[in-house]
């Protein structure tokens, strides 16, 4: 089994070629076709639900899959919008929900609300990213984590939007080394302590977030207990490439760092 940052890089490095590739699936392309030439026949919120592959479609594409038996809550979600701070999706913890009510506005814009780009192309898009995560946990729950958390960093600005998110805080637990009770401590502690840690701001830089999933994914792999010798191609400190033993004198490092360097 190849390592966690290795797999990652592989599919990261060139995540157009990833999602070409997905996107050619059979599966993938046979519901892509279907919804690309439906969609903008759906001019309704009764229409969006009743069509079962449509709706499933954009549900799996927002990362809302495990609710799709669900639709009198995204019924709720729909109806309501985003527009006023009272709509039921404001209201959510989650922001997908937020998301979603933004991609089908059927609230602000109604028949029209699937016309859009967003409601197109952008759900196609976001389908195959979901895709390709999915398929990539599948052996390796970490590389999974460590795409999400690529996806959504640009959108985290602080460290209440990670302790939001379960799969975020979950990556973000392992880079930091933090042990399984650090979870259950005062949620404003874990906030103040993750703020000291990473640097928020920074987090709209590829450089720095592959930082942090180097970290996380070196972690990863020795506390799931993955047999390898070596990491391929850690970067520490210096930024120079090179080929590190795992062993308790690289955790020890990995874990003194201070993402930032302040």
């Amino acid at each position: 089994m190849i390592s966690t940052l290795l797999q990652y890089q592989l599919v990261s490095s060139n995540i157009d070629r990833s999602l070409e590739i997905v996107a050619q699936e059979p599966t993938v392309e046979r519901e892509t076709a279907y919804y690309l030439e439906n969609i903008e026949n759906i001019d309704s919120i009764d229409d969006f639900l009743e069509d079962d592959r449509i709706f499933a479609f954009a549900m799996k594409a927002h990362g809302l899959e495990e609710m799709t038996y669900a639709k009198a809550f995204m019924r709720k979600v729909l109806e309501e919008g985003v527009d006023e701070n009272t709509a039921f999706a404001n209201q959510l913890a989650d922001d997908r929900y937020v998301n979603f009510a933004e991609t089908f506005n059927f609230a602000r814009y109604g028949d029209t609300a699937t016309v859009f780009s967003k409601a197109q192309e952008g759900t196609v898009e976001n389908y195959a990213r979901q895709t390709l995560e999915e398929n990539e946990g599948e052996s390796n729950a970490g590389v999974r984590l460590a795409l999400y958390f690529s996806r959504k960093a640009a959108d985290i600005s602080t460290a209440y939007d990670v302790l939001a998110d379960q799969a975020l805080a979950e990556t973000v637990y392992t880079a930091l080394g933090l042990p399984d009770e650090f979870a259950m401590s005062d949620i404003d502690k874990q906030a103040e302590y993750i703020s000291e840690k990473i640097d928020f701001e920074q987090l709209g830089d590829p450089e720095y977030v592959d930082e942090l999933l180097q970290r996380f994914s070196a972690l990863y792999d020795l506390e799931n207990g993955t047999n390898l010798d070596t990491v391929p191609n850690l970067q520490i400190s210096n930024g120079t490439p090179t080929t590190i033993s795992i062993g308790e004198s690289l955790l020890a490092s990995i874990q003194s760092l201070k993402l930032g360097g302040s």
